[in-house]
This record gives structure tokens, sequence and C-alpha cells, in this order.
């Protein structure tokens, strides 16, 4: 079923691509307009945050859709949380009462503490700083779900969730995102913030920290009105964390 949409949406719904991000990110450098949408039944060379592969066979939800919201650089980081906000909306609906859905920092969606969906960002800026465009990428676990280590991911079937559409889940989803969107163009970051904070997993914590040239544990204390992630080291000083992957420690 193909999703019901705003009429301001240009959908582009593919069979097979490469990546759905890189589709979208050569209708943009052309000049697609914002709210353009590319979605695709499957991936051959998916891929998530870090360069990491992402598993794309047939039966999820592989889409990236085009932004300009004409905001500076340092504001726009605010897409990713929107992004997950809109995810675990999405998904929530469809989980049986047993399930637990929770957020780990940046935009990892979770249920039961294993990762459902993820989130990619990419952007270009122009001269004065401002952002050109962004792409929001996004994949779901429906029908399937890749083997991590340790067994961290997990599928909606997985969980109990029998015959999802994958048109209908898109078109929540692309639904809340606009909604989560709409409050950051009113009122800043502050709601995705407290919002996002209400669904995280690992406050008050110890959680791993895995940055390019080093790695460090301490707890985790909060997210700043950046979306930064504050971590108290063993000696009490506070380290910010603006890109990184986070381990929660069992």
């Amino acid at each position: 079923m193909l999703p019901q949409l705003p009429e301001s949406i240009d959908l582009i719904h593919l069979a097979c691509v490469e990546s759905t991000n890189d589709t979208a990110k050569q209708l943009a450098t052309k000049g697609a307009k914002g709210g353009t949408l590319i979605w695709a039944d499957e991936q051959t060379r998916g891929r998530g945050r870090g360069g990491h592969d992402w598993h794309s066979p047939l039966g999820n939800l592989y889409s990236t859709i085009i932004l300009r919201p004409g905001k500076p650089a340092k504001e726009t980081a605010g897409l990713s949380f929107i992004a997950a906000l809109a995810i675990s909306d999405a998904v929530q609906g469809l989980l049986p009462h047993n399930a637990t859905l929770s957020l780990k920092w940046p935009n990892d969606v979770l249920i039961d503490g294993k990762k459902v969906a993820g989130i990619l960002l990419e952007s270009a800026t122009v001269g004065d700083g401002d952002v050109k465009w962004v792409i929001v990428g996004c994949g779901v676990n429906v029908a399937t779900y890749p083997e991590l280590q340790g067994n961290g991911a997990t599928s909606l079937a997985n969980v109990g969730c029998d015959k999802v559409n994958i048109g209908s889940l898109l078109e929540t989803y692309i639904q809340h995102l606009f909604f989560w969107e709409e409050q950051w163009q009113m009122s800043g970051f502050s709601p995705i913030r407290t919002a996002w904070l209400e669904r995280a997993t690992g406050i008050g914590k110890r959680v791993r920290v895995r940055l390019n040239a080093d790695e460090f544990e301490g707890l985790f204390t909060d997210m700043d009105a950046s979306g930064a992630l504050l971590v108290e080291l063993p000696d009490g000083r506070v380290r910010r964390v603006t890109a990184g992957d986070v381990f929660l420690n069992e």
C-alpha cells in the first residue's frame, strides 16, 4: 500500500537502490525540493553512522527525505533527535503491551534494549554557514534484522508485530517527523530535548563512549541544550560528547 502523504511530499518509490541516502544526495545536489522522499524496497549498499553497513533485504523500511530547514549547521543536529522521536512514535503504536521502546543517544531506536531502527543525517552548507539541505535517512527492521555482536538488534516481527504494512509505517513516520520539525522550527530544540530525555535509556547509568581516537567510561548524566551527551568521569569532571558511539554497560 502506498502511503498517504501531505501534498508537500514528492514520493519516489524504487524497488532497489544502492542507498536511499546516496540517491537523495544526488537529487538534493541537483536542486530537488525539500520534502522529496526516497523509499526503496531494498538497498544493496545501505549504510549507517560511521560508514557501517546497514543490512537491507526486502521486507524492511528504507527511506530518506530531503529537508531544507534554513538553519545554521550547528542547529541542524537537532533533526537527528527529531527523526528518532518520529520513528519511535510510529513504532510505539504497533508494539504489543509487553514490549518497551526507548532511545539511545544520539538516535538509535530500541525495543527491549535491542536496536530496531537507525538514522543517518548528511548535509551541505552554503557560504554563510546555513545548511543548504539535509537528508534524513532512516531504516527500520520490520521483518528481519541483522546479526549484531551480542545479538544487539531486533525487528518488529521478532517482538510480535504481525503483518506490518511498510507503506503505512512510512506514512505515520512522516506525519510525526513533520510534527516534531514544526515544534523545532517554532520553539527551538528545548521541546525536542525534553521529549527525547523522557524516552532515553541509560540516564544515570554507566556507559562506554568510543570516539575516533579515544574511548572512556562514565555516568550518562544528561543531554545539554545542543544535544551533546554529558558524561561524568570517575574523577568528577563532566565530558561533553558531540559525536561518537555509546555502549550501555549491562
